[in-house]
C-alpha cells in the first residue's frame, strides 16, 4: 500500500489510512489522497479490504465493482455511481516492455537481426517461450518473435471526490515512475537540486495534479505512452518478416508465426479499442455531470475543460496506437499478397523456361521419331552421309523456331 496525501504545491507521503483521513481532515490546504494497493492486498479478503478503505473514501465500493478489480482478465471499462466513478485500463506487463528493449537492442549487440541475450529469463507468471526446436520451427533464424509476447494487466481506478484508489498488479514500473517524480518534483521539503530520473517525461510539467481525475489521467497518459513505444521494434519486427517474405534466396516457412505476429496486432487494436471506448464513456460522463450541475462555479467550470482537454489528447494517443496496428496488420497482409505474387513470378518463368525447351524439342523428337520407324527402305539410311543430313535438319527446325520468336518478340513478353 502507498499513500501520496495532495495539497496546493505539495505531495506528502503517508503511512496509513488513518494518517490519511486526518491529512483529508486536518489540513485545510489539503485536496485529495491517492491510496495505491497491489492486487495482492485487495484478492484475499476483498469485504475487509473495502471496509477499512470505506472510512477514507466515505462510501462503499460496490460488489460487483469489487469483483471487476481483482479480476485479472477483466477488459477496459468505465461505470459510475453516486459516489464514485470506475475506471479499468489494461496495462502492459512489465515483462513484455522489457522484452521489447530487448528486442529492440539485440541487433546492435549481437549483430543478428531480433536475437535476445539467452541469460534473458521469463518473470514470474508468464507463458514460457517455446523451446529451441519449437522456435525454429516458428521463426526465421534470427528473428525474435517479440510480437507473440504482448501481454497486458488491468488497473482499476476508483475516483471518489477527494480520494483516488488504484488496484494494480505488482510490480507496475509506470505507477512507480509516477510516484517517484511526484515525490521528486513536488515532494515536502521540495528538493534542492533538479534532480530527474528516467520518468521525467511522464508528467507534463512540475505541478501537483488539483484533483484524482487529474492524477488519473496522468496515470493513464503515462500508460498509454508504453503501447506508443512500442511502435518502433513492432515496426522493426514487421519489416524483418517482410523482408523474410520477400527473399529470394530462401522460401519462407514460418507460417505460424506469421500467423502469431498477426493475432497479437489484432489483439493490440482490439485493446485499444476497448480502452478509447472507456475513456470516450468517461468523458460523456463529465460532460454530463458538467450541464447537470450548470454554471455556477466558473473555476469548477475551467478545471473541468482542463481535464476535457487532456481526456481528449489522451484518446487522441490511443487512436494513434490503434492506427499503427491496422497499418502494421495491413502492411503483414500486403508482404503476405507479394509474397505469393513473386512466388506466382518465379513459377512462371520457370515453366516458361521449360515450355521453351520443351517447344524446341518437340519437332527434333518428330524427326528421330520418323526415322526410329522400321521400314525396309527410308531415306538416308544407306547414305553415309545420312545421319549428319538428319543432324542438319534438326539444327536448322531450330534456328527457324527461334527466329520466329525472336522476331515476333515472343520471349521478351
Amino acid at each position: 500500500m502507498q499513500l501520496l496525501g495532495f495539497s496546493a504545491s505539495q505531495v506528502h507521503p503517508l503511512a496509513t489510512l488513518d494518517a490519511a483521513q486526518d491529512f483529508l481532515s486536518g489540513n485545510a490546504a489539503a485536496r485529495f489522497v491517492w491510496a495505491d494497493f497491489a492486487t495482492d492486498e485487495v484478492a484475499p479478503a476483498p469485504g475487509a479490504w473495502r471496509d477499512g478503505l470505506m472510512a477514507l473514501t466515505g462510501s462503499p465500493i460496490l460488489d460487483l465493482h469489487l469483483a471487476d478489480a481483482t479480476n485479472p482478465a477483466h477488459p477496459s471499462f468505465f461505470d459510475t455511481t453516486n459516489a464514485y466513478d470506475m475506471v479499468i485500463f489494461r496495462k502492459l506487463t512489465f515483462e513484455t516492455s522489457r522484452q521489447f528493449a530487448e528486442a529492440d537492442a539485440a541487433p546492435a549487440e549481437a549483430g543478428a537481426p531480433g536475437t535476445a541475450p539467452a541469460s534473458s529469463a521469463p518473470a514470474a507468471g508468464t507463458p514460457p517461450m517455446p523451446g529451441p526446436r519449437k522456435a525454429a520451427r516458428k521463426y526465421p533464424a534470427g528473428f525474435l518473435p517479440a510480437l507473440a509476447r504482448i501481454d497486458t494487466q488491468p488497473v482499476t481506478f476508483f475516483v471518489f471526490d477527494n480520494v483516488l484508489v488504484t488496484v494494480r498488479p505488482s510490480p507496475s514500473r509506470t505507477v512507480d515512475q509516477v510516484r517517484q517524480r511526484l515525490l521528486d518534483t513536488c515532494g515536502a521539503p521540495p528538493p534542492s537540486t533538479g534532480r530527474t530520473n528516467g520518468s521525467a517525461s511522464l508528467l507534463h510539467g512540475v505541478r501537483p495534479p488539483t484533483r484524482p481525475e487529474d492524477l488519473m489521467l496522468r496515470l493513464l497518459n503515462a500508460m498509454v505512452d508504453r503501447y506508443l513505444d512500442l511502435r518502433t521494434p513492432l515496426t522493426r519486427q514487421l519489416d524483418r518478416w517482410q523482408r523474410a517474405l520477400l527473399s529470394a534466396r530462401q522460401s519462407f516457412s514460418s507460417w505460424e508465426g506469421l500467423l502469431d505476429a498477426r493475432i497479437q496486432l489484432r489483439r493490440l487494436e482490439n485493446l485499444s479499442e476497448e480502452q478509447r471506448d472507456a475513456l470516450q464513456e468517461f468523458r460523456d460522463s463529465l460532460l454530463d455531470n458538467r450541464y447537470s450541475t450548470g454554471d455556477a462555479d466558473a473555476s469548477a467550470a475551467n478545471r473541468d475543460e482542463v481535464l476535457l482537454v487532456r481526456l481528449t489528447d489522451l484518446m487522441e494517443h490511443i487512436l494513434r496506437v490503434l492506427a499503427h496496428a491496422r497499418r502494421l496488420e495491413d502492411s503483414i497482409e500486403s508482404a503476405v499478397q507479394i509474397h505469393f505474387s513473386a512466388v506466382a513470378h518465379r513459377t512462371n518463368r520457370t515453366m516458361r523456361a521449360l515450355t521453351i525447351i520443351t517447344a524446341l524439342f518437340m519437332p527434333l523428337t518428330l524427326i528421330t521419331g520418323v526415322f526410329g520407324m522400321n521400314f525396309a527402305r527410308m531415306p538416308w539410311l544407306q547414305d553415309p552421309n545420312g545421319f549428319w543430313w538428319s543432324i542438319g535438319l534438326m539444327g536448322g527446325v531450330v534456328a527457324t523456331i527461334a527466329g520466329i520468336w525472336v522476331l515476333g518478340r515472343w520471349l521478351d513478353k
